[in-house]
Parts: structure tokens; sequence; C-alpha cells
């Protein structure tokens, strides 16, 4: 390493000029002997003594992601960006305005630095098709888009350009899981890759059913089971609605979490439902009002009566939508 060999009783101002010139390295630390001081320079200077010199490198890991792109973007556009991460195992997914996108690159780099995950992945669409997946663009690190997600005690494996996950429900989660009672039968109607089923069996005692259509989600179902080492759950590839007419028993409870569909399933959900059954339904909506009419409506059709015992905005979706949670209670008038 290039340094300032420079009397002790001058380092400091030598250090002090050095540093107004811009040519001391920051990045390693100043070394002080018997009689003189070593100062990193990045360059030769030609006024002072240079010599080669051990030095010991600094910890220059940036203490926050704002330091990583002051530069380069607004303090208003970081703060939309750290409110896009989402970090699933060690990759991290992020939402990058249009405007910003010719910066993804940056931003990737930035992001990878300061997360320290093996990927940074960025969306390219929202999430489509009867699959339910979104297209991911690589703009940092390693293209491995199979991970392992810990949320709750459980471990969650899945590829992300595969299938869809929300790191974001991790509450929600719990918060279902903790209001399961030992031995229900539960039926997850669009299970993914089973973060609902594998929570809830992981701590509690209970028999679950999982069903998607998604073979993907399906496989690292099955894989998840395994991986947290559990029983008495069954994962089901499918259309809900044609491999429910193969179930020959009710469910004391059933989860519709299929926000943008689920209503379209109320039907199935009503005729597989336990008396005094619970229904945790979920959709995209301003507000409870609507969700809360779909269960009526279609119970009322089942001859069946709806108890709203709780609502929940779960997160928002955008400045006027959330992702809502309405647990109903099912009996038979």
């Amino acid at each position: 390493m290039k340094a300032v060999k420079v009397p002790l009783k001058k380092l400091n101002d030598v250090r002090k000029e050095l540093m107004a010139k811009e040519l001391m390295r920051m990045d390693y630390r100043i070394k002080a002997e018997s009689d003189y001081g070593y100062i990193p320079i990045k360059e030769d200077i030609g006024e002072y003594e240079i010599v080669d010199v051990d030095l010991e490198e600094l910890n220059t890991h940036p203490h926050n992601f704002s330091e990583l792109l002051e530069k380069e973007l607004t303090s208003e556009e970081i703060e939309n960006l750290k409110t896009s991460f989402d970090t699933i195992g060690d990759i991290v997914i992020l939402e990058i305005p249009d405007e910003l996108v010719p910066k993804k690159k940056i931003i990737g780099k930035a992001t990878l630095d300061f997360t320290k995950r093996k990927a940074i992945y960025m969306k390219k669409s929202a999430v489509h098709g009867t699959i339910r997946i979104r297209d991911l663009e690589l703009i940092a690190g390693e293209d491995d888009p199979v991970t392992i997600h810990k949320e709750h005690g459980a471990r969650l494996k899945l590829n992300v350009k595969e299938v869809y996950f929300s790191p974001r429900l991790a509450t929600e989660r719990k918060r279902v899981s903790d209001s399961v009672h030992d031995n229900e039968n539960i039926l997850d109607m669009f299970c993914g890759i089973g973060p609902f089923p594998i929570v809830i069996a992981k701590n509690n005692n209970v028999n679950v059913t999982g069903v998607d259509i998604n073979e993907n989600a399906i496989k690292y179902f099955k894989e998840n089971i395994r991986l947290n080492k559990l029983k008495n759950i069954e994962a089901i590839c499918g259309d809900v609605r044609e491999v429910s007419t193969s179930f020959k028993m009710k469910f004391d409870r059933i989860i519709m979490n299929l926000p943008g569909l689920a209503y379209d399933f109320l039907d199935v959900a009503m005729n597989l439902i336990e008396d005094d059954g619970i229904i945790n339904y979920y959709e995209f909506s301003d507000g409870y009002e609507q969700g809360e009419k779909r269960l009526i409506d279609a119970a009322s059709k089942e001859n069946k009566n709806v108890e709203i015992i709780n609502t929940r905005k779960v997160k928002s979706t955008s400045p006027n939508e959330w992702h809502i949670s309405i647990d109903a209670k099912i009996t038979s008038k």
C-alpha cells in the first residue's frame, strides 16, 4: 500500500491536508510507529516521502441503504425504493418505478452490497395467469431463483420465478395459525407452496389439505412438507372446484387467500365448510362491505348464516385498495 511517511509530530497536519485535497484513502487505517506515521494515499505526491507499507483495511460496509445511492438518487426516490423490498430467503425482489429503470443496475448493485443476499431481481410484471406468477429480471448477483425462506419456525423452499410467494403475509399467517384449534380439519383452497398449511401444521396438531393449480407450487409444497418433517398434510394439484368433488369430508376451516378471484369459489367453500366452521376469506377492496356481502349472499344460497368475527387490512396494494381479510363463522339456519 502506498503511503506518505511523515514524522509523528506532523502526522495530524498532513492528514488534514491530504483529506482536504481528497488524496487520502479512507478505506485503510493510518499506522503510527515510534517516530513516524504512515498515511494511505490514492496516488504519488511529489512533496512527500512515499513508501510501500502494510496497512490495515477498514470495514467500509455502509451503515444504510441511502449511503449507497445518495449520489445517484434523490432522498424521495431512495425512500420509495426502500419500501419496495421483498426479501425471500437470500433473494431480494424490487419494484422499481418506470422513471428509475434506466438506473436498475446501479440500484441492483447497491441492494446487493447492502443486503448481502445472493441475488437481486426486479419485478417486470404484476402477478398474472391462472398459476399466479410474475416476470422477474436479474439486476445483480447470481441468477439462482431457488431459495429457502424461514418464517415462524418453518422453512419454505421455492423458486421465485415459478411460484408466487409474499413474505409480507407472514404476520397474517401467524395470526391465522394462532386462531386454529387442535384437531381441526383445514382446507387451503389456493395453497401455493404451502405457507399457510406449513406454518399452521408446524404450530398446531391439525389435518391440512392444500390445493393449487400450479404444478410447480405443489412440487415445492410437497418438498416443504418433507423439509419440515410434517405429517397429516396432503398436497393436491388441480382446480379446487374440480378436486373438491372427490372430497369425502367437510372442513372446520377453509382458507381462501386468492384475493383477486376468491369470491368466484365461495359456492364451493359453502358446500365444504362444516357447521360452525370458519372461512378465512381474502380479497382486494377499499373496505369490508363488499366482501361481507359476498359471504352473506353465498351462504344464503346454501341456507346458511354468516357471523363476521374479525376483519383486518393485511397490506396496502394501492393508494385506495387493500388486501383485506374477513374471518366468518358459517352456521346452518
